[in-house]
């Protein structure tokens, strides 16, 4: 990367900031409440185009998230509360703060010491405050939270003692499930589901598989399977409606026999 074209780069995209506040009557009436909907729906369009390996989305969707950041500190310059050199700088600061191995004399040879590292500096400034899990967003999809929760619970040694042990939960949980299926209380079902779907996602964690973009694979194998048995169906001039089961599931066997060819 050329810095000093990083630079002209950075001092272009807030001039541009600069004159659309003051110019343009949509930006000028923007606020950090009317624009949070729109940075978490730009975010989203960045995790679609990672998912999809689309490098020129990845591109696009980066420098729509960049805006986000030069709005919000033109707002918080605006209120005198901070600008875009104290984001910058903040941040940097806190990347040489979290890499004493880098920046200081902690030796960290694997990514997995790296990572305990991070969250042990992390808790030593909030956990006064907030306590180890104080700091996870409420804000966040509850898979990803799910996710964080069992990330920093298992940073301070709360965690199963070898991974092959999380399956006894969850069939410790399918069980729960059960016995609350065949009880027909929709309250206690929908505690135990909770409680499955937490063991599953901390067994991801422990596999080192991301639950989203497993759930997000097979959301696309589905749909591309149905769209599938859908087409067949048209093409033999019927509507799904009118199949049986076993007809549309005569159609996603040859769809996912396909899809192996």
């Amino acid at each position: 990367m050329d810095m000093k074209e990083a630079e002209k780069a950075t001092a272009r995209l807030l001039d541009i900031m600069e004159t659309l506040r003051r110019e343009c009557p949509w930006d000028r009436e923007q606020t950090f409440d009317t624009l949070r909907n729109n940075t978490i729906e730009e975010t989203y369009e960045l995790a679609d185009a990672i998912t999809d390996k689309n490098m020129d989305g990845i591109k696009e969707e980066l420098g729509d998230l960049l805006l986000h950041v030069a709005f919000y500190s033109k707002l918080g310059d605006e209120a005198g509360a901070f600008d875009y050199t104290d984001v910058a700088n903040g941040v940097c600061d806190k990347l040489i703060y979290r890499h004493p191995h880098v920046y200081g004399d902690i030796h960290a040879d694997t990514p997995e010491v790296v990572k305990q590292n991070w969250e042990a500096l992390k808790l030593r400034k909030k956990r006064r405050k907030s306590g180890t899990l104080g700091g996870v967003p409420v804000s966040l999809p509850a898979m990803v939270k799910a996710f964080r929760v069992g990330e920093k619970a298992a940073s301070v040694g709360f965690d199963w003692g070898r991974k092959e042990d999380v399956w006894d939960k969850v069939r410790e949980e399918l069980m729960e499930v059960d016995a609350e299926v065949r009880s027909g209380n929709k309250e206690h079902l929908t505690d135990e589901m909770g409680d499955l779907f937490f063991a599953l996602i901390n067994a991801c964690r422990l596999y080192g598989i991301d639950p989203e973009g497993a759930l997000e694979r097979t959301n696309k194998k589905f749909i591309r399977r149905f769209g599938y048995v859908e087409q067949q169906a048209e093409a033999s001039g019927r509507m799904l409606g009118d199949m049986t089961l076993e007809e549309m599931d005569a159609y996603w066997d040859e769809a996912k026999r396909l899809e192996h060819e």
